[in-house]
């Protein structure tokens, strides 16, 4: 873990600093808030010039390092900084992957040179970054991972696909888990490479989700030529950065992250988004609404204090880092929960609405509501790594533990059409 500078600023000075700055720069959340269907181009836009306002007034970064463009400081000082930003619109869509994620990952991983070159852009909302990792025939295994990475001289050339990357249209790098040796059992030869998107071979197709919306892409690479350089890693050993990635992952989708910022607070006092629906639905007199507004609140306390907790536990390594995993199943139960306590409370407006109906995103989130339990792992997984990680139960049976990857029986990598 890399140490934090040495604050010249108390936690208490800072955080009133830190409220006088969002007042006067930051836009309140409230005005700016948008459905699924909203998240584009124009957003991403957005969230470049948020956090580079953050930068310029140095609360981007809390916990990076100062010789990569952070501010150096302990985890306390994001905390204070969190509750402070709670109804601020912060950029949450830079904030996880590229920083919470990304960043965190090439901290960790990268070679000194990367982390001069790719740190800095990512806090001043430069370079926004994407993981691809997922593929079309790989389910939830991702070290069956089929993306080919073959050396020649001083490139890696890349052929193969990748699913369900959210917001790739908009990014400008990705790490990719490549199969760089196919000799060795499915763990052993996988290399995590630094790819530039907007280069020859690299072909981006976004998928049509349920709620309308556009975020999850599929990659196409066809021969894409990538420097020896920007392997994270080691050749080979990539796995070992996938486990440190999928554990950052956990982190920032469960609260525990100490670089992310925009995600941290699930509960906003007694105005939780259920409350606002029920005023807007004219039912705060209801004694079911207000038991399912007391229900959503509960939870948003619960879910703010297990992540203080845990957190805590992890910094003093009471808890190993697979911990992370109790905070994502947490999040991606209490989100499905939440979901069903609008759909109820909004009633026949979570399906038929005005343009402007402040009840309409309640059908959205519905709909959509299993993806809480599949982004950033789903809960299967999370109960496995909980079960094998943190409590030390034994490992389930694996028919391929052991063997040569190009020996274990697999589908086919599908072909774009066309091609």
């Amino acid at each position: 873990m890399i140490e934090p500078d040495v604050p010249v600023e108390s936690v208490e000075a800072f955080q009133l600093r830190a409220r006088a700055w969002l007042a006067e720069n930051m836009p309140r959340a409230v005005d700016t808030e948008l459905s699924a269907v909203d998240i584009d181009i124009e957003r991403w836009q957005r969230e470049r010039r948020l956090q580079r306002k953050l930068y310029d007034g140095g609360f981007a970064g809390l916990c990076f390092p100062t010789a990569y463009g952070g501010q150096g400081l302990p985890y306390t000082y994001q905390q204070a900084f969190d509750q402070e930003a709670v109804d601020y619109d912060l950029p949450f869509y830079i904030d996880v992957p590229t920083l919470g994620i990304i960043g965190a990952t090439i901290l960790e991983f990268g070679t000194e040179e990367q982390k001069q070159r790719y740190l800095p852009a990512m806090l001043r909302g430069e370079e926004i970054w994407v993981q691809m990792l997922s593929e079309p025939t790989g389910g939830s295994d991702l070290a069956s991972v089929m993306t080919r990475a073959t050396r020649q001289d001083d490139v890696f050339v890349v052929s193969g696909s990748k699913i369900w990357t959210s917001g790739c249209y908009a990014a400008d790098y990705g790490l990719c888990v490549t199969r760089t040796n196919w000799d060795v059992p499915k763990h052993d030869g996988i290399t995590v490479l630094i790819v530039k998107l907007d280069q020859p071979g690299v072909t981006v197709e976004r998928i049509v989700g349920v709620r309308g919306d556009r975020e999850f892409c599929q990659e196409f690479f066809n021969e894409v030529r990538v420097p020896v350089g920007n392997v994270l890693g080691d050749v080979d050993a990539g796995w070992t950065v996938v486990r440190g990635l999928l554990a950052h992952e956990r982190d920032s989708m469960g609260g525990s992250s100490r670089y992310v910022s925009s995600i941290k607070m699930p509960f906003r006092g007694p105005r939780t988004a259920a409350f606002e629906h029920a005023i807007a639905a004219g039912s705060t007199r209801d004694p079911r609404v207000r038991q399912l507004v007391a229900e959503a609140h509960v939870m948003g306390l619960v879910q703010q204090q297990t992540s203080e907790r845990v957190a805590r536990a992890m910094e003093k390594g009471q808890l190993s880092p697979h911990a992370g995993a109790l905070l994502r199943l947490m999040g991606a139960r209490h989100g499905v929960r939440r979901s069903d306590i609008a759909l109820e409370i909004a009633g026949v407006s979570a399906a038929s609405w005005q343009p402007g109906d402040s009840l309409a995103g309640a059908g959205q989130f519905f709909i959509g509501r299993q993806g809480a339990e599949l982004g950033g792992g789903s809960t299967e997984m999370q109960r496995n790594i909980i079960s094998e990680r943190v409590l030390e139960m034994p490992r389930e049976v694996a028919a391929d533990r052991g063997v040569p990857f190009k020996e274990v029986r697999h589908n086919a990598m599908p072909m774009r059409r066309g091609r």
